[in-house]
């Protein structure tokens, strides 16, 4: 697969920059187990995420992030090095959303973005949406979560 990389740099691109079929890859960002903790003791409290001797004993055979972490730690990767800083307006949401295999103390993870679609609005003709499919790799090649998301973007010249 090859990698693209965009002719502007963040704080100076916009919509047209982001062009269908290209393929992005940006991080790296570690976990440490105790972000991984501290985050589920606040908003998702379960053994597994909390506990690292009782998610020893459960299903996953030690402790994991929760989902919710790995999905803010795309999305800072994401804001980081990919959605620009100055022609983003807003996200309608994201669509399929998947957490494939645990993330997990120590765990690298970087991100691969295709740009699946662009399309300027033709109501609205100073932006676009653009769709891009993100999964997140640890560093041993593994996808470990895949998302669908929807950005628009103001255009250059309006």
């Amino acid at each position: 697969m090859t990698h693209a990389t965009f002719s502007s740099a963040i704080d100076d691109r916009y919509f047209e920059d982001y062009l269908a079929g290209s393929t992005y890859e940006f991080g790296e960002i570690e976990v440490g187990e105790a972000e991984i903790i501290e985050f589920a003791k606040r908003y998702d409290p379960q053994d597994f995420h909390t506990d690292p001797a009782a998610a020893a004993k459960g299903p996953f055979g030690g402790l994991i992030a929760s989902g919710w972490l790995s999905a803010s730690l795309m999305m800072r990767l994401f804001a980081d090095h990919y959605l620009s800083k100055n022609a983003s307006l807003a996200s309608p949401g994201v669509d399929e959303l998947r957490w494939l295999k645990p993330v997990r103390p120590g765990d690298r993870l970087r991100i691969r973005i295709s740009v699946v679609e662009a399309r300027q609005s033709r109501s609205k003709p100073d932006r676009g949406m653009v769709r891009s499919a993100i999964e997140m790799i640890n560093q041993d090649g593994q996808v470990v979560m895949t998302m669908i998301a929807m950005n628009l973007l103001g255009c250059r010249n309006t």
